[in-house]
């Protein structure tokens, strides 16, 4: 049987043509039933407050820089979205008085800005969405220059992905945060369009955690998100091309830290992709849950965020 299409947009792939009994079952998960959802490889956690949530998260960077040597540099790959840890980040190393020779930083995705031709480049820093710019501005910026790491060891998508795809090959990730967006990405990771050698099924997930670091077009659930929640609800403003870090770099990331304060998606997608890792249903459509075959996974839930699935009319 063929699957349905979309009911948010037909010409592509996205969790709305998920089985309807999976996606009624992720429905009625209560917050206690996704604690329970943990298993060997999938940890599933708790914060009570937002102040311990994001103290957490900022708490990744230093335990991850820390580990760094001289013959054995270590790095963590972060996302803007949320952005609330970056400050503390920075507090944290000044506070710590701790020395950042030795430390990477990975931007895991960028705008990208199409041209007549169907080229482009990355978005400037200049451009008001900029992720570097942000990273820099709410973190980089405002670490003591004596104790800030090189430039060389700031890895920021661009157009021509070889440099950063290597530094991957070069240092050890020790985490990768992430997100999760309305269309159950991580970074970038959308689904594709429904069209060409996917116009019955999506790809598989062996053949889409085969895709590198690459420019993507953005689902439309993803540009009215990001409209959103960075740009005041206007559309236009938000580039419908992206760069993004690929599965292929996040399976070389010792750890995947997914970060849920309630803000970027909401409390049936939290549930869904929850139980989808849980139970090893990967599809690509949700990609999310592809994170099912990563051997080291955290979702971490800001509790009171969570919410229920409940019908409302308000």
């Amino acid at each position: 049987m063929a699957r349905p299409l979309s009911t948010i947009a037909p010409d592509w792939w996205d969790y709305t043509t998920l089985d309807t009994s999976l996606l009624q079952d992720a429905a009625k998960l209560s917050a206690e039933d996704m604690a329970q959802l943990s298993r060997p490889g999938f940890e599933v956690k708790f914060y009570d407050t937002l102040a311990e949530f994001y103290m957490a998260e900022a708490l990744e960077y230093i335990h991850a820089w820390q580990q760094g040597t001289p013959d054995n540099p270590v790095g963590i790959c972060g996302p803007i979205g949320p952005t609330q840890q970056l400050p503390l980040v920075a507090l944290l190393v000044n506070e710590l008085n701790l020395n950042l020779n030795h430390a990477h930083f990975w931007g895991m995705d960028e705008w990208f800005l199409r041209d007549s031709n169907g080229g482009g480049r990355e978005t400037p820093s200049s451009h008001p969405l900029s992720f570097e710019r942000a990273d820099r501005e709410l973190c980089f910026d405002r670490i003591k220059p004596e104790l800030q790491m090189s430039e060389e060891n700031l890895h920021f998508p661009k157009a021509d992905v070889s440099e950063y795809e290597k530094s991957y090959e070069a240092v050890r990730c020790a985490v990768m945060q992430g997100g999760q967006g309305e269309v159950k990405h991580w970074a970038f990771n959308d689904p594709v369009r429904r069209e060409g050698e996917y116009s019955d099924a999506p790809p598989s997930p062996q053949e889409y955690r085969q895709l590198g670091t690459r420019v993507v077009e953005l689902h439309p659930l993803t540009l009215i998100q990001n409209a959103r929640t960075s740009g005041g609800g206007n559309i236009p403003l938000v580039p419908t091309h992206a760069l993004t870090v690929g599965p292929k770099q996040t399976w070389m990331a010792d750890k995947v830290s997914i970060w849920h304060p309630g803000m970027h998606d909401n409390s049936f997608g939290m549930r869904l992709s929850t139980l989808m890792i849980s139970k090893g249903v990967e599809d690509s459509s949700c990609p999310m849950s592809l994170l099912a075959g990563h051997s080291n996974v955290q979702f971490n839930f800001f509790r009171d965020a969570i919410g229920s699935c409940e019908t409302e009319m308000n």
